[in-house]
């Protein structure tokens, strides 16, 4: 089956030096089966959102398209956080990888382990303003375009990096 769901990927990190963490889970998606990579955004660091006693996180968002089902993406993005020495912790802790399933084509999903678009996506300036450089006419499953979305959302912090 060709790949044809359009779907995007944040990506983040704060350990084990989180800029090569991206790249390598960059590299690891663009080499799982049935994910092809459309764009990628530039890195930004920010605050982080949880305990503030933890370095500052470097993001990132990937375009995809993908013949996977959401769980399926799921997944995938799970066996590459796992790969990469991911441990479930402390809720918002440091974690040297989070994958997230942003969006999945123009689908809203609600199961147990899955929700699309990504809950709090609208309130997280290190997910839109990125989302916003590789994306700039997405218009997000009942939240809006991602130029209004962007508009309300402050930096709180957020830095593109050179």
């Amino acid at each position: 089956m060709t790949p044809s769901i359009v779907a995007y990927i944040g990506l983040g990190s704060n350990l084990n030096d989180p800029s090569a963490q991206i790249k390598h889970a960059r590299t690891a998606l663009q080499s799982a089966e049935k994910i092809i990579e459309t764009r990628f955004s530039s890195l930004y660091s920010s605050p982080p959102m949880g305990p503030k006693n933890q370095p500052d996180y470097i993001n990132a968002v990937m375009a995809i398209v993908t013949s996977l089902l959401p769980t399926e993406l799921l997944h995938s993005l799970q066996t590459i956080e796992n790969a990469q020495g991911r441990i479930r912790g402390e809720h918002w802790g440091s974690r040297t990888l989070d994958l997230d399933l942003l969006l999945y084509d123009h689908c809203q999903i609600n199961l147990p382990d899955l929700i699309v678009p990504h809950k709090g996506l609208q309130e997280r300036a290190f997910v839109l303003y990125p989302l916003q450089e590789i994306a700039p006419e997405l218009s997000i499953p009942a939240l809006g375009s991602i130029d209004d979305l962007v508009a309300s959302c402050p930096l709180a912090g957020l830095k593109k990096q050179s």
